[in-house]
């Protein structure tokens, strides 16, 4: 049933104005009359269980104290929750939608009735969560080969839109960190280049793109990350706590400009990082919990007055710090607006309402944090229409225009870095392609585009570290091949991937290899003489990837980043900007 403007948020609390006035007079109207609870709540975004609002699940018991996701909300007030795979929140876009409605009427018939934000990690490329049937677009490295902020601005517009449709009114994108360290585990290719001008141009058209040029209800809150920057580290937050040695000079020439840009943009919200800039702050405190970062950076220096959120409490580079209770006061202190993803939220929410009722914090400072996010919803369009048709989602969701556009813009990302055989393009059809290397799934997707082109294709997955075994398979398999194709992913930082295309590149038979992911996997086998990167492993890339291989398209992507001879950061194998065609 189409849910859309069924309810609505306290219509006693409707504004009589629009624009600033009118947000601002709505939010002072909501908070007036919201309790204690009420008002921590809403600086809290989790995840749920369960495919349905009132879907029982055992997790939500152990976990949160009651049985469904709109248990969770209406108990913990919260001002946001967040969808992943895992908490079977994503099945497929109807499902989304009427998860999406459910939460919305739990929110809204409950406590101040103040709708809530869906958010999830939609940054495309390697971190998608909403899967197919919904467009899957280039990731940010992929887009920065195209060299192009209309592209840009025109994937992010589509993703808002399809995410708006299921209900979804936040994103966790665009990532704002410039990838300066090719050693980095957790950013690379989700960063849009290692030059800072670019990457601000492309995150500042991201920010137009997600929030919807203009009209709020057709698009998504840009959540602009990771604040001051995760670029120049080697080290995953997840499992550890990054140190970055920038000075204050070199963080705002390297660091600061995709900040700089997504603000002067209006973006809704910034996520801090859970790194540790000793020269931004000498206490040694991660950013998150840094007053000095957070407010005397992000909102004195800079000016940024949207909302901030914390990145995810659960990550050890935080959460080893800190009990959960102490670290939720911590980020507020430091300037935080909203928490994401405590370990245990109701010693984090407990923790809060204490801090507030001892006077460690103020209910003047939550104040100051929950006017911005009713705000946020309020400039949003969330609480005029915080329901979607769920009649509707098929035709707003993976249309064929919205699939054409991201082949359209997968065409332009593939990037030739070598060619010194001139085997590229192909001139002669290849009677037999072997598919191999790295991905079941993704040596599976080239293999069917290879074989649809007419060559007979063979497929031998070798995995993410090839044993010496599967490397002798795919040698002798090779022999008999008139063409073999090798797909890397991350071997930069892997032996045994590198140990394979040498052994193809030095068969005498002629190879492809292709790195489906970082491109500096290139400048580790010097040995393959042709070498061409997608930035992804998606199916539009694999298709763009063929058409390159059969001289349909020429490639067009330029290098978003340097690739350093290895053990020699500072000296380009591959310098950015480059990028043959033919």
């Amino acid at each position: 049933m189409a849910l859309a403007g069924s309810l609505t948020a306290s219509s006693e609390a409707q504004p009589p104005t629009s624009g600033v006035q009118g947000a601002s007079w709505w939010a002072n109207a909501v908070l007036r009359r919201m309790s204690l609870e009420e008002k921590v709540g809403q600086l809290f975004v989790t995840y749920a269980y369960g495919s349905g609002a009132d879907s029982r699940h055992p997790k939500n018991q152990a976990e949160f104290g009651v049985d469904t996701p709109a248990e969770v909300v209406r108990r913990y007030h919260l001002g946001g929750v967040i969808y992943f795979s895992w908490t079977d929140s994503l099945a497929d876009p109807k499902q989304v939608a009427g998860l999406s409605n459910g939460l919305q009427r739990a929110a809204l018939t409950s406590g101040a009735g103040v709708p809530l934000l869906i958010s999830t990690d939609q940054e495309h490329g390697v971190v998608a969560r909403f899967g197919p049937p919904a467009t899957q677009f280039p990731g940010n490295m992929a887009l920065g080969a195209t060299r192009s902020p209309d592209v840009a601005r025109k994937a992010a517009r589509i993703a808002g839109a399809e995410l708006r449709a299921v209900g979804v009114n936040q994103n966790y994108a665009p990532v704002a960190d410039v990838n300066t360290n090719p050693a980095n585990p957790v950013i690379g290719v989700r960063s849009f280049s290692s030059d800072p001008e670019l990457a601000a141009r492309m995150v500042a058209a991201q920010v137009r793109g997600y929030e919807g040029e203009g009209r709020p209800e057709r698009g998504v809150s840009a959540t602009v990350k990771h604040f001051p920057g995760h670029g120049d580290t080697n080290v995953d937050s997840h499992s550890g706590l990054p140190v970055i040695h920038h000075d204050r000079e070199q963080w705002r020439r390297l660091d600061a400009p995709p900040f700089r840009a997504a603000i002067d943009q209006g973006a809704d919200m910034i996520m801090s990082a859970h790194i540790v800039v000793p020269k931004l702050d000498d206490s040694q405190e991660p950013a998150t919990v840094s007053r000095k970062v957070l407010t005397g950076i992000l909102r004195e220096e800079l000016g940024f007055r949207g909302v901030v959120i914390t990145d995810s409490l659960q990550m050890d580079a935080v959460r080893k710090r800190y009990p959960d209770a102490e670290l939720a006061v911590r980020a507020l202190e430091a300037g935080a607006d909203q928490l994401l993803m405590p370990q245990n939220l109701r010693a984090a929410y407990d923790g809060v309402l204490a801090a507030v009722r001892d006077g460690r914090l103020s209910e003047r400072r939550i104040d100051e944090s929950v006017r911005r996010v009713l705000t946020m919803k309020y400039n949003r369009g969330i609480t005029r229409h915080p329901f979607v048709d769920e009649t509707a989602v098929d035709r707003k969701v993976g249309t064929r225009e919205h699939l054409a556009a991201a082949q359209e813009i997968a065409d332009r990302t593939t990037t030739a870095l070598r060619n010194d055989d001139n085997l590229l393009p192909l001139r002669d059809k290849p009677g037999r392609v072997l598919v191999t290397g790295w991905g079941e799934a993704t040596t599976t997707a080239l293999a069917e585009k290879i074989s649809a082109r007419g060559p007979a294709t063979t497929r031998l997955a070798t995995g993410a570290k090839p044993n010496p075994k599967a490397i002798d398979e795919a040698v002798a398999a090779a022999g008999n091949h008139d063409l073999t194709v090798v797909l890397t992913s991350r071997a930069w930082d892997d032996a045994p991937q590198q140990e394979l295309v040498r052994r193809l590149a030095e068969s005498g038979r002629p190879v492809v290899a292709v790195a489906v992911r970082d491109p500096y996997d290139a400048a580790y086998v010097e040995q393959a003489r042709t070498w061409l990167t997608t930035y992804s492993h998606s199916q539009a890339a694999m298709e763009s990837l063929t058409k390159v291989l059969f001289g349909e398209t020429s490639p067009r992507g330029k290098l978003p980043v340097t690739v350093p001879v290895p053990g020699k950061p500072d000296t380009a194998r591959f310098p950015f900007g480059h990028g043959l065609s033919w």
